[in-house]
Formats: C-alpha cells, sequence, structure tokens
C-alpha cells in the first residue's frame, strides 16, 4: 500500500507527488486520462493573476512565492529531465487600466514592482502593438512558463523516481472511507488502498468527493476558457500584453497565445464560432498584423471554478487522511508551487511556508464565500 494516493494529474498533482516522493514516501498518481491533459495544458501559462490587485490577499501570498520559485523550478527540471519548460521572463504590459490608482496603491502595500507607464515606453517595449495606446501598467518581474511543457517536464521526473506508480486512464468514482477515515479511492474497476489520499482533481474534485457523501458541498464547478494560437514569427511580441481583459502570450518559437473566455457551460468541452471571432478581435486589438496570420489552433479547457478563487488546501475535518489542493479558478499554474509547498509542509510535518489557515476546507466551508 502507498503512502499516499494523489487523485488527478495535472500540474499541482504532479508537483505534490515529485515533492512527496523526494521526501522519500511511495506515491501513486491516478488521472482519468493522461497526466497534464486538463486544464493545466489548455492554459495560457502566465505566472501571475490577470490584474493582481484585484484578488484577495489569499491569492496574492500564494502568487508571490510562486512567482519567486518559477524560475528556479524550471531549471530543476530541465537540467533533470532534458525538457526546457520555457520559463521567459519579459514581464507584462497592461493597456488601458481604468483603475490604475488601485493597482499603484495595492503595488506599494505589498511590495511588488509595478509602475504607470506612457506611450513612448510602451512602444519601446513593443513596437508592433496597436497604435494609439497612451497608457498602461508595467510589472516588469511577471513571467511566463509552457504549460504542456512545463507538464512534460514533471512526468518525466515522475517516470524516472522510482517511488512513484502513475495510473493514466483510470477513472476514480469515489473516496474509499472505513471508520471514518480514508483507505484508498474506488475507481470504474478495482480498489487502490493507501495510507492518505489528495484529490487534486480540478474541475472534476466535487464530483468524487460527494460520491458516497464524503464531501457533499463543496463549491467547485467547471469554468470553460477558450483560447486560440497563432503561428507567427519569433520577435512579433515578446512579453506578455492584456488588453480589456484579454492577453496575448509569446513563445520562443514564435507562437502567439491569445485568450481567454469565461464560461459557465458545465462539462462542455466543444469550442465555439462565437469564442472564435471574440478571440481573434482581441489579439488584432493588441497586435494588428495577427491580422495576416492564421489561427493554428482553437481549443478549450476547464477550470476548477470555486468562491473568489480561494483554493482548498489541506486535511478534510470530517474524514481522517482525505486532504485537498484543488479549487485554483483561473490560477492553477500560477499558484502551483506554493499550493504544492503549503499542503506538502502540512503532510511532512513542516513549518508551513505561509499560515495555511485561510485555505484549510473547514475554514473555507465554514465561511461560505
Amino acid at each position: 500500500m502507498n503512502d499516499f494516493l494523489i487523485v488527478g494529474g495535472g500540474v499541482i498533482g504532479m508537483m505534490t507527488a515529485r515533492t512527496l516522493a523526494n521526501s522519500g514516501a511511495d506515491v501513486t498518481i491516478i488521472d482519468q486520462g493522461e497526466l497534464c491533459k486538463e486544464s493545466s495544458w489548455a492554459g495560457g501559462g502566465i505566472v501571475s493573476p490577470l490584474y493582481p490587485w484585484r484578488y484577495r490577499p489569499e491569492i496574492t501570498a500564494l502568487a508571490n512565492w510562486s512567482q519567486g520559485y518559477y524560475p528556479e523550478l524550471a531549471n530543476l527540471l530541465a537540467e533533470e529531465t532534458g525538457i526546457d519548460p520555457e520559463f521567459r521572463a519579459g514581464g507584462m504590459l497592461m493597456l488601458r487600466v481604468e483603475d490604475d490608482a488601485e493597482a499603484l496603491a495595492w503595488a506599494a502595500k505589498n511590495q511588488q514592482p509595478l509602475h504607470h507607464v506612457d506611450q513612448q515606453f510602451i512602444y519601446e517595449k513593443e513596437a508592433n502593438l496597436a497604435a494609439g495606446k497612451e497608457q498602461a501598467i508595467w510589472m516588469p518581474e511577471v513571467g511566463s512558463i509552457r504549460n504542456p511543457r512545463l507538464g512534460k517536464a514533471l512526468k518525466k521526473s515522475l517516470e524516472q523516481h522510482p517511488n512513484v506508480r502513475i495510473l493514466e486512464h483510470v477513472e476514480v468514482k469515489s473516496i474509499r472511507v472505513m471508520d471514518g477515515q480514508a483507505i484508498g479511492v474506488n475507481t470504474s474497476n478495482a480498489v487502490l488502498g493507501a495510507g492518505q489520499v489528495i484529490v487534486c482533481g480540478g474541475a472534476w474534485s466535487a464530483g468524487i468527493l460527494a460520491e458516497e457523501a464524503v464531501l457533499p458541498n463543496l463549491p467547485i464547478e467547471p469554468v470553460r476558457g477558450q483560447m486560440m494560437v497563432y503561428k507567427a514569427e519569433p520577435g512579433l511580441v515578446d512579453r506578455v500584453v492584456m488588453l480589456d481583459g484579454r492577453y496575448v502570450i509569446p513563445r520562443n518559437d514564435g507562437r502567439i497565445l491569445v485568450g481567454s473566455t469565461l464560461e459557465y457551460e458545465g462539462f462542455n468541452k466543444q469550442t465555439t464560432e462565437e469564442a472564435r471571432q471574440s478571440l481573434q478581435a482581441s489579439a488584432e486589438a493588441i497586435l494588428p498584423a495577427l491580422k495576416d496570420i492564421p489561427v493554428e489552433h482553437h481549443w478549450c479547457g476547464l477550470r476548477p471554478g470555486s468562491p473568489d478563487g480561494i483554493p482548498f488546501i489541506g486535511a478534510v475535518e470530517s474524514t481522517g487522511h482525505l486532504h485537498l489542493n484543488t479549487g485554483h479558478f483561473r490560477n492553477g499554474l500560477v499558484l502551483a508551487p506554493a499550493a504544492t509547498e503549503l499542503l506538502c509542509n502540512q503532510l511532512l510535518g513542516q513549518t508551513p511556508i505561509i499560515d495555511p489557515s485561510a485555505y484549510l476546507p473547514k475554514t473555507r466551508l465554514s465561511t461560505k464565500n
């Protein structure tokens, strides 16, 4: 029997497996599909909340820790696996921000490098942007990571680790509980036992926990996000640029991601022509040259929506040996390193990187956000 069984093979599940295995624990990670093929693959990879001053302090605390750790993690994984997650530290330029006073106040309070910049600065940084942009907010330390490559690197790291067992294409039906304690999971064709069970199932977490009434009212729901990518030449844009809630993200090979929508359509993973046209219009409003470049791919993913976007991290009070790390909404990749570290601190009896109380399931459920 494994020490830990992790339900969900996204970036957070894989980071958790890697950290626990490196501590000497035996770990099984299980996913209904392939590792890192759901929202972790579908996102854009900006290593910051969009308009970070609009988020709760609980998000800021996790994001700050993760932003500082991502460059180191990318280098470690590249050395360990030979797969470069392509962390880019180009900064983030946010055009036409109406609440810039709030942004500056937030930056001063949280000691974040954030500046109001003028038209000259904007076009010195990005000469190919649409004309007429007169003001922006500049965050020089924000980077991005190529999330599909991050997923590949994490998966290879786990495949190389002797303490990790990977089970793909295995659907978890419910948590197996005996005498008030989680003892494993029930899958579609077997029972898997473990000393501790960790649910990192993203948008599917609530359904898994509702079975057998383990945790029937977890407020996590799927929120569809559609994105597109253009196959451009390198240099058209060099950093993340945002305008009116939409963004473009450059990759090292010249590809440019555009995102994203925010749709409450249940578990519907179909793309729509309406979203395609809207995303193209947003992309061209930022970079007019994209009008002459065909869209290479249009896809969507399902985010784990939760109240205020604050994740559930920690032990489930009503069921022993059961833990959550889910509900990160739009910021799963942003918060992943800190969320992983915070839960593993608790599981391994370590001093937590930040106060965990605000993320504990009993706290989150009692506040009814």
